[in-house]
């Protein structure tokens, strides 16, 4: 079984999907980094109101008057009272931009959750067949979230970033273009630092995920199969499997965050080499009387900071950055998985009020590998109302047999009609709200027991409710639950697997599908309880096409008519009586169980 989300061996870089999917927020995104470039703007704007402020209050440059001179508060006042405006404008702007950034992003979210719920509603089966859950729902969750946090803390700060470099760059070179060259040549190391730990840092990040995926999958299996591993005593094999795993992602994990740290460092050591270089070059620039007034270096030193903090905070945020890309990858890889046809447009073909039953498969042939067919040119006809029974030992087919007929899976070749209808004509919808189905493995959800087993019907009458519950045996179990059918449930500890079992079976009564398909429906019952169960059963399929897969023979010996499977395909055909007169694998294999 594959443990990754369906992805090829190399995935595709998935930023596209995102801008594409992040279309419905353009207006106030563009709004946001409207009022961030104005914060960043004023932010500029402060060296310039930092120097005229060092002037002022500067001996530099002043005439001087019986050694003194003379500081203009006026002047003093209001660059000061500027400099406070600019960066109050600046902190708002920010301020404004950031929260309707972060609102966005997390309304993006929230949709890319609904996507990806209505997505797994909207995909094949061969998709979780093929998929652990584990692995789905670290997608749902994890990747999720990394996305959104990414997203949160790299977008504003990347275009603030970006901006600020650009903005600072022109400013630089006005205030003093010898020292902007020097603060130019610190640039290239810079960014060679930065492609470096995104070079060996994003192939990490990517294995990150996928492994985390692999862990999560670990320990769904672990979590859900904890009764046979207590029973196989297997708890130590358990426990090494998951060490090996979440041995490897702590490897990986600590290898992609140690370079990514790494980076931070590194841009300090360079940022710190820039000033003392720009020092110099303003010692020297003044001494050779080139710069007038002291404001000038103090200015730049405030640019060569403004300058070298963005590019510090892309490499801090290099990590989030390159861990946002890999989740980026994994969501939109899942949200671009084939999805079964829309079918909305397909018009309703039968008369439900007038459903006959005829059944009929053509030539099927069907394999879950298109290069091994499990089931060859199988055909076979049903009559309106009959009860058929679908026996064989186990991989014969059975159950593949029933899937293909609710089009769980759509068959390779061949046909299969209801009423004369080709079922690949109906809508999916349509053939599912004439066919009941009881199937082995039991599914009850978190809800009182009445939701459970009315579950997706409205306006279930009461009384025959009533009469469900006595005809599955249910109607004791109820009686003793504090507030009867309306008591919450936990589908893990509530029930008994054979009480989940009945409840599925009552569900299915309620529907009261014109077609019914039973497969093992009393698998989990006891022998009394099967026989109390199995008159309603034969009140339930009285006068309907139904399908009962069994193992236990004595369940479908009144079965009107048996199919017998072996390796895909039908070997005998009849009713018990003809069949155990054959002699063939049929009454070998009631023999086995009763002799």
């Amino acid at each position: 079984m594959s443990t990754n989300v369906n992805t090829p061996a190399k995935e595709k870089n998935k930023l596209g999907s995102l801008v594409k999917a992040f279309r419905h927020y353009y207006t106030p995104f563009i709004i946001s980094i409207v009022l961030l470039i104005t914060s960043v703007i004023f932010t500029i704007l402060t060296p310039g109101m930092i120097r005229n402020l060092t002037n002022e209050i500067s001996p530099v440059g002043k005439e001087a008057v019986a050694g003194n001179f003379v500081i203009n508060m006026d002047n003093v006042t209001h660059d000061a009272l500027t400099l406070v405006a600019y960066v109050g404008i600046a902190f708002l702007s920010g301020f404004i931009s950031g929260f309707i950034l972060n609102t966005i992003i997390q309304r993006f979210s929230k949709d890319l959750r609904k996507q990806i719920t209505a997505k797994i509603n909207n995909m094949p089966l061969d998709y979780f067949d093929t998929t652990q859950t584990g692995d789905i729902l670290s997608v749902i969750t994890n990747d999720v979230d990394i996305l959104s946090t990414s997203l949160q803390n790299s977008v504003g700060m990347l275009v603030q970033s970006g901006v600020m470099l650009v903005g600072v760059f022109v400013a630089m070179f006005i205030a003093c273009w010898q020292m902007a060259l020097v603060v130019v040549c610190s640039l290239p190391i810079m960014l060679i630092i930065i492609s470096l730990t995104f070079k060996f840092a994003l192939p990490l990040f990517d294995k990150n995920q996928k492994l985390l995926g692999e862990v999560n999958a670990t320990v769904e299996e672990n979590y859900s199969g904890q009764l046979v591993i207590k029973a196989f005593n297997a708890e130590e094999k358990k426990v090494e499997e998951f060490r090996e795993k979440n041995d490897l992602f702590g490897t990986i994990l600590y290898k992609s965050q140690a370079i990514g740290t790494l980076i931070e460092p590194a841009m300090q050591f360079v940022s710190y080499l820039t000033y003392a270089a720009v020092l110099i070059v303003a010692g020297l620039l003044f001494a050779s009387g080139s710069i007038s007034d002291i404001g000038v270096i103090t200015g730049f030193i405030v640019y060569v900071s403004l300058f070298q903090e963005p590019l510090a905070q892309i490499g801090q945020a290099s990590s989030t950055i390159q861990l946002g890309n890999a989740a980026c990858n994994r969501v939109f890889t899942f949200l671009e998985q084939e999805e079964l046809p829309d079918e909305g447009e397909k018009k309703q073909l039968l008369d439900h009020d007038h459903i006959r039953g005829e059944v009929e498969f053509k030539d099927v042939c069907f394999g879950y590998d298109p290069k091994k067919l499990t089931i060859t040119n199988f055909s076979g006809k049903i009559k309106p109302g009959m009860k058929v029974a679908i026996i064989g030992p186990t991989g014969a087919g059975k159950t593949t047999l029933v899937n293909l007929l609710m089009r769980f899976y759509e068959i390779t070749s061949g046909d299969i009609l209801v009423d004369g209808v080709s079922i690949k004509k109906m809508s999916r919808q349509e053939l599912r709200q004439i066919f009941g189905m009881i199937l082995q493995e039991t599914w009850v959800i978190n809800g009182t027991l009445r939701e459970n087993i009315v579950y997706n019907l409205k306006n279930v009458d009461e009384n025959r409710l009533q009469e469900i519950l006595e005809e599955t045996n249910l109607s004791h179990y109820v009686s003793t639950l504090p507030q009867g059918l309306d008591t919450e449930i936990q589908k893990e500890s509530a029930l008994s697997a054979g009480q989940k079992q009945l409840v599925t079976i009552a569900r299915a009564m309620t529907e009261n599908a014109p077609m019914l398909i039973l497969d093992e429906a009393t698998s989990n019952v006891d022998t009394r309880t099967e026989i109390l169960i199995q008159k309603a059963m034969d009140s339930l399929t009285s006068g309907r096409t139904s399908f009962v897969i069994a193992h236990r023979l004595s369940t479908i010996k009144n079965a009107d008519l048996i199919f017998v499977m072996k390796d895909g395909n039908i070997v005998e055909t009849g009713n018990h009586d003809s069949l155990m007169e054959l002699g063939g694998l049929y009454s070998e294999i009631y023999n086995s169980q009763f002799n």
